[in-house]
């Protein structure tokens, strides 16, 4: 099966979601709308997709006018009921393809927060093997409203963190992805907030081994799903 990537920058790669589609003995292929090239195969060639996070936020469109495309490719992806997975802005940008809102969060999330799984996700296919409390590593300005018919299942102080939207697609707003040196990278780079980097540095040294498995765990279940929904689909 091949899987999907769609990522938004240098920066915000597949990380340990690549080790773990690979794992299954499937492939994970990274495509960008913004390089206003197609995917390395058509898009129903791929048996899941999985959008990742970015700098940007996902009601700019006038300042990236992919992002356009974008939301076009994945209000098909949410019609033809393809597994769907979006990270971060990935989860903004699904919520907004099935009109919801998008907006500022009351409070910017910038290093690790305490995520509280909802009663919702405990038989859910997904979140339900995460951990009902845990660190997470957070990066975002923005939050979203929850689309119609989604389920909320994990919520900060601040906003939802993750939400299943039908049996087939998912968002979270925490980083599961990431890896140690996409943290390290992140901490390098300007943010419009000042950001306790040596905090959050030392902290994703402590946390991140733990981090990565949480992140495996949870990208294995999704590619679980995927591959019940798809092998007959792309067999036919």
């Amino acid at each position: 099966m091949y899987v999907l990537g769609v990522i938004h920058g240098a920066g915000a790669r597949a990380g340990v979601f690549g080790e773990a589609v690979e794992a299954r003995g499937h492939t994970l292929e990274e495509w960008s709308p913004a390089w206003e090239t197609p995917p390395p195969r058509p898009i129903d060639a791929y048996g899941a997709v999985i959008v990742f996070g970015g700098s940007m936020h996902a009601d700019q469109d006038t300042h990236h006018p992919w992002l356009r495309e974008e939301n076009l490719l994945l209000e098909r992806l949410l019609y033809q009921h393809r597994p769907l997975l979006g990270v971060c802005l990935g989860a903004q940008l699904v919520a907004k393809a099935a009109h919801s809102w998008v907006a500022p969060a009351d409070a910017p999330e910038i290093g690790w927060f305490p995520v509280e799984l909802t009663d919702e996700a405990e038989d859910d296919p997904v979140l339900g093997r995460l951990p009902s409390q845990f660190y997470a590593l957070q990066w975002h300005y923005y939050t979203h409203g929850l689309p119609a018919g989604a389920v909320e299942l994990a919520r900060s102080e601040v906003c939802t963190q993750a939400f299943r939207l039908g049996d087939r697609a998912w968002g979270v707003q925490f980083h599961p992805e990431v890896t140690l040196a996409q943290v390290e990278q992140w901490l390098v780079e300007d943010e419009p907030i000042p950001i306790d980097r040596d905090g959050i540095r030392a902290e994703t040294h402590q946390r991140i081994d733990e981090w990565n498995e949480i992140g495996r765990t949870l990208c294995d279940a999704f590619v679980d799903v995927a591959e019940r929904v798809s092998a007959p689909r792309l067999s036919a």
